[in-house]
């Protein structure tokens, strides 16, 4: 009986520590590793059709890419072809696949002529598992 106790304990230890193990792993997948800011101006000739092609592509992203948490593009009211899109990304990795899905590269074509000026910025952010409601 006190070997079955014994056994049962030492299972019961590790079954909190698998959880707590997944707990933590889940936590680091939803804590961006890479966060970016792109701001970019658009020819105003173009920005309808500079849209329509964001839009495509952020919503392929959001739903067929896990690694990619967030991808939030607003546009200025007074200059309505500069905007700016918030990126988050799981890790590095989950950008560097990002960049190669189809959609972001029918995007990345298609907007090529269309995009005036593009500054890409790294970020460091103040409270990195913040989640954005």
């Amino acid at each position: 009986m006190k070997t079955l106790n014994y056994l049962l304990g030492i299972l019961s230890v590790i079954l909190v520590i698998a959880l707590l193990s997944a707990m933590v792993s889940k936590s680091k997948i939803n804590t961006p590793q890479k966060v970016r800011l792109s701001k970019l101006v658009i020819d105003s000739a173009q920005l309808a059709g500079y849209k329509a092609l964001l839009k495509e592509e952020i919503e392929a992203s959001m739903a067929k890419e896990p690694g990619v948490l967030t991808l939030y593009a607003v546009f200025e009211k007074d200059k309505p072809t500069h905007l700016t899109i918030l990126e988050m990304y799981a890790t590095e990795k989950a950008y560097a696949l990002h960049v190669k899905t189809p959609h972001f590269l029918k995007y990345k074509n298609g907007t090529l002529k269309m995009v005036k000026a593009l500054q890409l910025i790294d970020t460091e952010p103040l409270i990195p598992g913040l989640k954005i409601k």
